[in-house]
This record gives C-alpha cells, sequence and structure tokens, in this order.
C-alpha cells in the first residue's frame, strides 16, 4: 500500500472539537494524485510509485517531460515525488491516488519547503541571546567571538553565523488528522506544517512503533 501523498497548502484556521476545546489547524488539498512511474525491485532495486500533483497542460512542459507523462496518460503535472511500497502488483499507470488511504485521528509527517526570510543574524536564525542593553554596551546583536588567529585560524565548519534563513526542507513528525473531505479533498491537519500558502508539501503515514 502507498504511504504517501502529495498535497497543497490551503491555510491556516480554527476548528471547535468534540470535547468543545478549539484547536489550530491546517488545511490542505490532498490530491487527487496519479501514478506516473511504477519502479519494481526487478528493474531499479526498489518498489516504489511516482506520483504527479497539479495537472497542467503538455504543451507547458518540455519534449522529454512530455513523453515520460504520455506513458501514463496526456496531462503533465507541477509536482512529482517518489513514495516507497511493498508490493507494485496492485497498481497500473494513470492510476488515481487519493486520500481514502488515510483516517481521522491517524498521526502523519509533513514536509515542505520553509518561508524564505532573507538574510537573517544569529539572533533571528539560531535563536543566540542578545548583549546587554545597559548605557555603553557595544554588543547588542552581534555574535560574539568566532576563534583567533592562534587556534583554529579558520571558521570550523558548521559555526552558526548569520546568512541566508529559509528556503530549507522541514519535516513536522506526527501531526493529527483533525477531519478528511473527501468531496473538496480537503484534509484538516492539526497545528502548523512548513511552508508558506499554496507550497506543495509531502504527507507520509507515521511508522507504527515497534
Amino acid at each position: 500500500m502507498c504511504n504517501g501523498i502529495l498535497g497543497k497548502k490551503i491555510g491556516m484556521t480554527n476548528l471547535f472539537i468534540s470535547d468543545g476545546r478549539l484547536i489550530p489547524v491546517t488545511v490542505v488539498q490532498v490530491g487527487p494524485c496519479y501514478v506516473t512511474q511504477i519502479k519494481s525491485d526487478k528493474t531499479d532495486g526498489y518498489n516504489a510509485l511516482q506520483l504527479g500533483f497539479g495537472e497542467k497542460s503538455l504543451v507547458k512542459v518540455n519534449k522529454p517531460a512530455a513523453g515520460h507523462f504520455s506513458k501514463s496518460g496526456s496531462a503533465a503535472f507541477s509536482a512529482m515525488k517518489e513514495f516507497r511500497v511493498d508490493a507494485t502488483e496492485p497498481y497500473k499507470l494513470g492510476q488515481l491516488i487519493s486520500l481514502d488511504m488515510f483516517s481521522v485521528g491517524e498521526k502523519v509527517h509533513v514536509s515542505g519547503i520553509s518561508k524564505g526570510r532573507g538574510f537573517a543574524g544569529t539572533v533571528k536564525r539560531h535563536g543566540f541571546t542578545i548583549g546587554p542593553k545597559s548605557h555603553g554596551s557595544r554588543n547588542m546583536r552581534e555574535p560574539g567571538s568566532v576563534g583567533c588567529s592562534a587556534w583554529p585560524s579558520r571558521i570550523i565548519k558548521g559555526k552558526k553565523m548569520p546568512g541566508h534563513m529559509g528556503v530549507d526542507r522541514k519535516t513536522v513528525k506526527n501531526l493529527e488528522i483533525i477531519d478528511i473531505r473527501p468531496e473538496q479533498n480537503l484534509m484538516l491537519i492539526k497545528g502548523a506544517v512548513p511552508g508558506a500558502k499554496t507550497g506543495i508539501i509531502e504527507i507520509v503515514k507515521s511508522s507504527p512503533k515497534k
């Protein structure tokens, strides 16, 4: 069984649940996705499905991509992602994959590209503590010492420094599915998920604890 699907983040809202609590939820348009390629253990060394999401015309893609999409149907897709499966026999090219695989109350892992924040200092980017604000202080938001000419006489790789913040792949694990609305292809997930509105996200079933 396929354990994941692609979706698009619509936005956030609040929802009253059965016990009367008001909780924040993220609204996600989940699918419909279509199988654009099937990879098997015999030919590729592993079993997986390549899913396409966000239909668009074949004239909007280059010839190699158009040839790839034509094998599974007449439409092209703006986003594709592979998801592992135990066996490929139940699936065929062009098959529809919807959110029927998920259920309310289930835990999922959600991955996406975080919002871009531009150039940021160490306080905003890494959560450094600011210096004293007293009279004469010249070290409020500076990162402080990063080494000296004696040792290590260079900047060590991985040092937390100012730089570009955001536009990174982030995963939030074990988020609860609050509601599923299959007629609208919508899923309501408790809490926040990575990325901006209209961003493409991946939703994968949480592995059961052993």
